[in-house]
């Protein structure tokens, strides 16, 4: 028996021996590095495109009272394009303005590139300037934005402009004299104004402007005067550059019963910047006066605002020597009076005045 044993364990050795081998040459082969046909191969995170959102508004607070903006010829309109990015990582978005029923000429700009951060706002001006020539009507218009990875935006935005009824512009620059009247009156708004001026001298720009609009809608004037001063130099004793204007809101005729008068009789003027506004027939209803001088000489400004019943106010100014001065006056509207007969209503004074004058 321990004969037959000792046979198979002799002969069982190599056996194992051999077996020993082959696993120390199975790893080599078992965790080749090369990738087997049957490799796993995790999915790629797809990215997530972003979205940007577009608004074109009118710059300033919303008026009450109308939808429509309203604008006139030569005068700038100030939007507000905004673009909010939507998306997870910051974009330039690129602005284009298709001009639509516009003209491409009437903006400031027609593409520009915009940097918006990731889940922000940001916000671009952007000036439209009807041509004088432009054509009474509906114009609108539309802002684009566009991005790599992100889904564009778009928004639109219009106005109504409205023609003038009178226009009036003189320039003059040179050395010798010059002489000027004007005599501005429109009954259906209650707007007057009259200006005699005359200088002797020199003067690089003498610049007056007047535009009537009667049936003035928004925030459109029914009235506007710009006038500009650069430069005036008297020459020899004698020069001057004087002058008596006057503006009034007719409050019988529709206005809001303010009065802005002007007296000047000057030496040297080295700039101004004035603007004179009436706004009779909009949404807010009022006279402004806004001037910026640096002069040497005599200036006086007698402003008041007659509301019979209800208000009555008056500045005047006067100034002798050198001076540069600011002076903004704004009269707003105050309830028409009303006449009553015996406890009810008899008739409006300023609506029986039209009615008498027509």
């Amino acid at each position: 028996m321990k004969k037959y044993l000792m046979i198979l364990i002799l002969l069982a050795a190599p056996l194992a021996s051999a077996t020993v081998e082959e696993t120390r040459e199975g790893p080599s082969l078992a965790w080749d590095p090369q990738p087997s046909a049957t490799a796993v191969v995790w999915p790629s995170v797809p990215s997530i495109p972003g979205e940007l959102r577009v608004s074109v508004d009118l710059s300033g607070p919303a008026k009450p009272g109308s939808h429509i903006n309203y604008a006139t010829p030569g005068k700038t309109l100030v939007y507000v394009v905004s673009v909010e990015n939507a998306g997870c990582s910051d974009v330039d978005a690129k602005l284009t303005v298709s001009s639509k029923s516009c003209r491409p000429g009437w903006f400031d700009w027609n593409e520009k590139i915009l940097a918006v951060p990731a889940a922000g706002v940001m916000t671009e001006e952007l000036l439209v300037t009807p041509d004088m020539k432009a054509s009474p009507g509906d114009y609108d218009f539309q802002v684009l934005a566009q991005a790599p990875n992100s889904k564009s935006g778009s928004d639109g935005a219009g106005f109504r402009l409205q023609g003038y009824d009178y226009v009036s512009e003189t320039s003059v620059s040179g050395t010798g004299e010059f002489q000027m009247n004007k005599d501005v009156r429109s009954m259906n708004t209650g707007v007057k104004s009259n200006k005699d001026v005359y200088f002797s001298g020199s003067v690089d720009t003498l610049m007056k402007n007047e535009y009537l609009v009667e049936e003035a809608r928004g925030s459109n004037p029914n009235f506007q005067e710009c006038d500009a001063v650069e430069n005036y130099m008297a020459l020899k004793p004698g020069d001057t550059l004087m002058g008596t204007e006057m503006v009034r809101s007719s409050l019988v005729f529709g206005g809001v019963g303010a009065k802005v008068q002007e007296s000047y009789n000057l030496q040297e003027m080295e700039y101004r910047l004035q603007e004179i506004g009436l706004h009779h027939s909009g949404i807010d209803r009022r006279a402004e006066f806004q001037t910026a001088d640096n002069f040497t000489g005599y200036l006086a400004i007698d402003a008041r605002q007659t509301m019979p019943g209800q208000r009555s106010t008056r500045d005047r100014e006067e100034f002798l020597g050198s001076f540069e001065i600011q002076r903004r006056l704004v009269f707003k509207e105050s309830p028409r009076p009303t006449f009553s007969c015996f406890g009810g209503p008899c008739f409006n004074l300023a609506d029986r005045f039209k009615t008498f004058s027509s």
